[in-house]
């Protein structure tokens, strides 16, 4: 349950901020009901060690028009959400895994786009 109320707090922020709204709501549209499943899954795997995702979030990134000041207001909207929600441990241990998956996306879209490559796009 904290999973999905972090997420759902998280997106709705997401979903109003006028960096990131754009980008999501293009490729999301009206389709956030089937979509935040899939997010509780990834998160409640990637924070409390669920097996519960299944997939490959990079690739649908990789295609984006995205860069550093994108990356920078998700983090912002992620910490503050949590902040606001958690106290303790765990919420730094959430703060830092999103920080860390934030820079490594990133990184690679740096290096896949100053390379020119087109195959994870």
């Amino acid at each position: 349950m904290d999973i999905e109320n972090l997420v759902n707090f998280f997106y709705e922020n997401v979903r109003q901020d006028e960096i990131l709204a754009p980008i999501f709501n293009e490729r999301i549209g009206d389709r956030w009901a089937e979509h935040l499943p899939k997010m509780y899954a990834f998160w409640g795997s990637a924070l409390l060690g669920k097996d519960t995702y299944r997939g490959s979030p990079f690739p649908h990134h990789a295609r984006l028009p995205i860069d550093h000041a994108h990356f920078s207001r998700w983090l912002e909207l992620f910490n503050q959400a949590t902040d606001q929600l958690f106290a303790g441990e765990k919420a730094e241990e959430a703060k830092w895994r999103a920080s860390k998956m934030a820079e490594l996306f990133e990184s690679k879209l740096d290096y896949i786009r100053n390379n020119g490559m087109t195959n994870l796009m």
